[in-house]
């Protein structure tokens, strides 16, 4: 596909609207409003009993209290791995030893230009957390069984959640 046009048409400090025009050889065109995002860090915190820590907080566009990996932004100028790091100490006050790449994936394709990077963070070290001014977040270390359990009956509904701790619960034995 060629990019024939890309207009901007709304600009927050989280994110651009534009609006692009593309083409492909055989003339076939795609128009769409595209919400570019610098892309998001989330990291899931493991301990030495296999727990892991979620955070609770309200997200306004679900109009809910939501329990989810902790995650934020990539800053302009920042790595995923980096902004993972600050977001753990951050939301949570951990700080890790240890760091892996568990999963990428764009979570709305169809609209959304964000990548989520998933990292597993183990060899934790408990600190003072400092959430941003709009943030209130409460946490708490579930079991492998309680996460799993709370996805299968819909009790966790945060897409990056599901996707990072199935993933690690399928293939953390063969890495």
């Amino acid at each position: 596909m060629k990019i024939l046009s890309s207009i901007e048409i709304s600009n927050t400090p989280v994110f651009r609207v534009t609006l692009d025009r593309t083409v492909d050889p055989d003339g076939f065109e795609i128009k769409r409003a595209i919400v570019q995002h610098g892309g998001s860090a989330v990291i899931m915190p493991v301990d030495a009993r296999s727990r892991v820590l979620l955070v609770r907080q309200y997200r306004l566009p679900a109009r809910q209290y939501l329990w989810e990996l902790p995650a934020g932004r990539v800053d302009p100028g920042e790595t995923p791995l980096k902004a993972a790091r600050r977001e753990l100490a951050e939301e949570t006050g951990y700080r890790a030893a240890k760091i892996e790449k568990l999963a990428v994936f764009f979570p709305s394709p169809g609209f959304l230009a964000e990548k989520m990077t998933i990292y597993l963070a183990t060899g934790l070290t408990s600190g003072v957390a400092k959430p941003m001014e709009d943030e209130r977040i409460e946490m708490r270390w579930f079991t492998t069984r309680e996460i799993d359990d709370w996805i299968r009956a819909g009790k966790i509904l945060d897409a990056k959640t599901m996707i990072g701790f199935l993933k690690w619960k399928r293939y953390r034995a063969s890495s």
